[in-house]
């Protein structure tokens, strides 16, 4: 039973965060004539599947279970866009607006993968509880 538990909390895990990935995105694009915004990145690290402080004490999880995590949204670092509109109230004083480095087609691919991704954890979700489902129906 621990081991449904586990592929579920990974999973759920896979689900949030790839839901902040698709928020980060979505802001990205709605941001995409912003002047001043910067593109945002969404940063992911591995964590151990530990649901207590009993199962860390005792080891009782395979320290291989891995769950994923958002550690930082953090601003893209490449350049902004220059693009000259020297009627624009937030031009320099050549003329350009600085504005962001958001690609629209390379949002659109990153949301089909988060969205693939989202489903693949929901997929997972769906066959753990089938297969706990089937499992009870045995036991009858």
């Amino acid at each position: 039973m621990a081991d449904f538990f586990s592929s579920m909390r990974v999973s759920a895990s896979g689900l949030d965060a790839q839901m902040k990935r698709m928020n980060t995105i979505s802001s990205n694009i709605a941001n995409a004539e912003t002047p001043g915004y910067k593109r945002k990145d969404t940063e992911f690290t591995a964590t151990a599947d530990r649901e207590s402080f009993g199962e860390i004490l005792k080891d009782k999880v395979d320290q291989n279970t891995q769950g994923v995590l958002v550690t930082d949204v953090r601003d893209d670092t490449h350049p902004q866009r220059m693009v000259y509109r020297p009627d624009d109230p937030h031009a320099n004083e050549e003329g350009y607006v600085e504005m962001p480095n958001v690609n629209p087609v390379k949002e659109m691919a990153d949301m089909i993968s988060t969205q693939r991704s989202y489903e693949a954890n929901a997929s997972a979700i769906a066959a753990a509880t089938q297969m706990a489902n089937k499992a009870l129906e045995l036991g009858r």
